[in-house]
């Protein structure tokens, strides 16, 4: 399975869009700071994931919530 995820920074008002096949040991790396792109806003609780069975798929998904229409879409779905 491959996931795709948002987290949310305890600290800042942060969210981080991501991909994985480990999502338990993903959100651990994250929370670890061996994440740079992460690692200065930690920790972060994972406040939504959803299940791909090809990686493309979860690949493309993650791909759209990076943009500004897929942004949009999950502030007003999942946030």
């Amino acid at each position: 399975m491959y996931y795709v995820y948002i987290l949310r920074s305890k600290q800042v008002d942060f969210y981080y869009f991501g991909s994985t096949e480990d999502l338990k040991r993903r959100v651990e790396e994250h929370n670890l700071g061996k994440v740079v792109s992460t690692k200065n806003k930690k920790p972060y609780k994972l406040i939504w994931y959803c299940c791909f069975c090809e990686k493309q798929k979860a690949l493309d998904f993650e791909k759209y919530l990076k943009t500004g229409s897929g942004g949009a879409f999950a502030n007003k779905r999942f946030k």
